[in-house]
């Protein structure tokens, strides 16, 4: 990555925050936390974002969009990231994840999950396609009005960061913790 980062031994306020964080979990600060510290402030209005989309569709449903989001998108950093935050957070297991990665969750999750994988990979592919039948099929699926649009914002919340980090060819940092087989079907989107 060609952009300078802040270094982390001079880093303040939120920056120094969100560095000390990677620190204390994984003893090092990842390239996309640094390539976001540029920005301090887009960063915290990211958050802001996902702290207003959570709430109404829950931790599994949103870490389901995003994964979908990243797998469409092709996003090792994305993938790695929330495949390892959805196991830590118990809100998907392995074999979950696993089929999320591999595009098989059709019959390993229920049918209202995967109504949300279908919607968060076209939000991610095609957009400008998308019609009031997509979003229907969330509501057939038990979504309300509110959930379905924090699942679109959590779809196009993954593509703005993904993007960004893609568009600033941010290194793939080795995640700690993935077992090698969900780590190889996390990275296997990048080859379909």
């Amino acid at each position: 990555m060609i952009v300078a980062t802040p270094d982390p031994a001079k880093a303040e306020g939120r920056v120094a925050e969100k560095y000390r964080d990677d620190l204390e979990t994984d003893g090092f600060v990842f390239s996309h936390t640094r390539a976001m510290a540029v920005n301090p402030e887009a960063e915290q209005a990211f958050e802001a974002l996902l702290g207003a989309i959570i709430p109404s569709i829950g931790l599994r449903t949103y870490e389901i969009a995003t994964l979908a989001a990243a797998a469409a998108l092709k996003s090792p950093h994305c993938l790695l990231a929330h495949g390892r935050r959805t196991l830590r957070i118990e809100a998907l297991d392995e074999d979950e994840v696993v089929s999320i990665a591999r595009d098989v969750a059709d019959g390993v999750l229920p049918p209202a999950d995967v109504a949300v994988l279908r919607f968060a990979a076209k939000v991610s592919t095609d957009a400008a396609a998308m019609t009031d039948s997509d979003s229907q099929d969330l509501r057939d699926h038990g979504y309300s009005d509110r959930q379905i649009v924090d699942i679109a914002l959590a779809a196009a919340a993954r593509n703005y960061f993904s993007r960004a980090l893609l568009a600033l060819s941010v290194p793939v940092d080795e995640v700690p913790g993935l077992s090698p087989r969900v780590k190889e079907a996390l990275l296997s989107p990048l080859t379909r």
